[in-house]
């Protein structure tokens, strides 16, 4: 068998150079367990179909194709086709592999059934690729392809169960262009990031480590933060084509009525809406210059609009992966198009850095856990928010007020370095609480119950402050707790009538 491969015109250079890459280490190893990391909008798929249409002219074993979304499952087949591969798409009918074809295509679950079934047979798969290898749900099927050459492919290699990582099923590791570096060299649009910090401690995670779809949804259906969804969209990106992706249903359905109302064209799509409606909607999106569309769980992966001006994070995620997914939805390059526009409103940027900013992906594979760490922490810090008493049962309370948290610390070491007495400290706290309960209140005995229910977050505001301190009694700690709740509702008895009047 000869090593050099033909090279297409059509690829880039730096798909190029790692498809020559991965066709020498098939050559030196038959048992080959490679995982292949590109960003979104590098062409993935472009390079695995190239690699698919190679292993056909040089091995005479069948290629499976495998996903998890029918999405991606068409445009690998469409892929395909346009490169000359005979490829078939595994559906609930299929028998087993044909001689007449040279590649096929399957979803995770379909495939799984028709193995059950006894209808499709693995010994005729030479080479396995999976795509968005990061998915857990394709380990499952891995057992039944013990002889063949297996190649993952995705943008973040990190497992979404850190219990299994990648680097237990894949042997090599192999890291393409990096994000800063495709920018420079014209391959994708360089974004604008616009970051709207946001008070998330009332946000709860899950037991996959995410935030929870319902305390999302009371975040960010709030009045305040729908108000700052529309100002952020209004100061940057009016007119254009935009993305705005949410992480709860009743989320989006709100922004479509808050956009509605504002006479923003605007559709809305989750992974309830039908094929048709969806179908409709898409090209909707597509062919309407303004068009806003808000999304749930639907359009991080197998979408592909390269005309997508703004990306919205009407959300905030703990996910490196879906941070990566969302952005790349409008990182295609056009020649009209150079830039692009990240608006966050989930300090997700503080989070994980800069989308751009280059990520040893290398080091990922290989400590997983050390990177779990380290994603743990700034998950933590990037919220800027500790947890103190703002459950999520009081934040609901404060629905018109977008910041709620107030940094005792800082704000007494501004006091140090501006030469004022501490207590400006304690001032400077209760007039915010009292703008709190005033702007939530229809009447002032409204506001003064509100007063009453932040006792939790004055006490522990009030042991921040003593601890700054560092000297301060017992006795002084009480008293003060006692005073402050009684200063605050005197100054939202003196100010109220005047915030009403005006």
């Amino acid at each position: 068998m000869k090593k050099n491969i033909q090279t297409d015109p059509v690829l880039y250079s730096y798909q190029q150079r790692d498809i020559d890459i991965i066709f020498e280490q098939m050559w030196d190893a038959s048992n080959l367990k490679l995982l292949y990391q590109l960003p979104t909008g590098a062409g993935k798929t472009i390079v695995f179909c190239e690699i698919v249409r190679r292993f056909a002219a040089h091995f005479g074993t069948k290629a499976l194709i495998l996903t998890h979304r029918k999405e991606l499952a068409a445009q690998t087949s469409s892929a395909l086709k346009k490169i000359g591969v005979k490829s078939c798409l595994i559906n609930s009918r299929s028998s087993n592999f044909k001689t007449d074809y040279d590649c096929y295509v399957a979803m995770v679950e379909t495939l799984r059934n028709r193995i059950r079934s006894k209808k499709v047979k693995t010994a005729a798969v030479g080479l396995l690729i999976i795509d968005e290898a990061h998915h857990n749900s394709f380990r499952k099927l891995l057992k039944n392809f013990k002889n063949a050459i297996v190649i993952g492919v995705t943008a973040t290699p990190f497992s979404s169960d850190v219990s299994k990582p990648m680097n237990s099923f894949y042997k090599s590791f192999l890291a393409g262009e990096n994000i800063s570096d495709l920018i420079a060299g014209g391959f994708l649009a360089e974004p604008r990031s616009h970051i709207y910090e946001v008070e998330l401690n009332s946000l709860q995670r899950g037991t996959h480590g995410d935030y929870t779809v319902r305390s999302s949804n009371e975040l960010y259906s709030s009045a305040a933060m729908q108000d700052l969804l529309l100002k952020a969209y209004g100061e940057h990106s009016k007119g254009k084509k935009t993305l705005i992706f949410n992480n709860g249903i009743a989320t989006s359905l709100k922004v479509l009525e808050t956009f509605t109302a504002a006479g923003i064209p605007i559709r809305h799509l989750d992974n309830k809406t039908d094929d048709e409606e969806r179908k409709e909607i898409l090209k909707w999106f597509k062919k309407t210059k303004d068009a806003v569309l808000t999304s749930v769980s639907i359009l991080t992966t197998g979408f592909d609009e390269p005309t997508v001006q703004h990306v919205i994070l009407n959300r905030a995620t703990t996910s490196i992966t879906l941070y990566h997914q969302m952005i790349g939805r409008a990182a295609r390059r056009l020649p009209s198009k150079k830039t692009f526009s990240i608006i966050d409103l989930g300090n997700n940027i503080q989070r994980f850095g800069a989308w751009e900013q280059p990520v040893d992906w290398k080091f990922v594979f290989e400590h997983p856990d050390d990177f779990a760490k380290q994603l743990q922490y700034h998950s933590a810090s990037g919220s800027s928010l500790q947890s103190h008493g703002f459950s999520a049962a009081l934040r609901a309370q404060f629905p018109n007020t977008l910041e709620v948290a107030f940094d005792v610390e800082q704000h007494y070491q501004e006091a140090l370095d501006m030469d004022k007495k501490p207590k400006t400290v304690i001032q400077d706290s209760i007039r915010q609480q009292a703008a709190m309960c005033m702007e939530n209140a229809e009447t002032l005995s409204q506001a003064l119950a509100l007063a009453e229910a932040l006792q939790p977050e004055i006490e522990w505001r009030v042991k921040q402050y003593v601890k700054c301190l560092d000297n301060a009694s017992v006795n002084y700690k009480k008293w003060l707790m006692e005073d402050y709740l009684k200063r605050l509702k005197g100054l939202i008895i003196k100010l109220y009538p005047r915030v009403k009047a005006a």
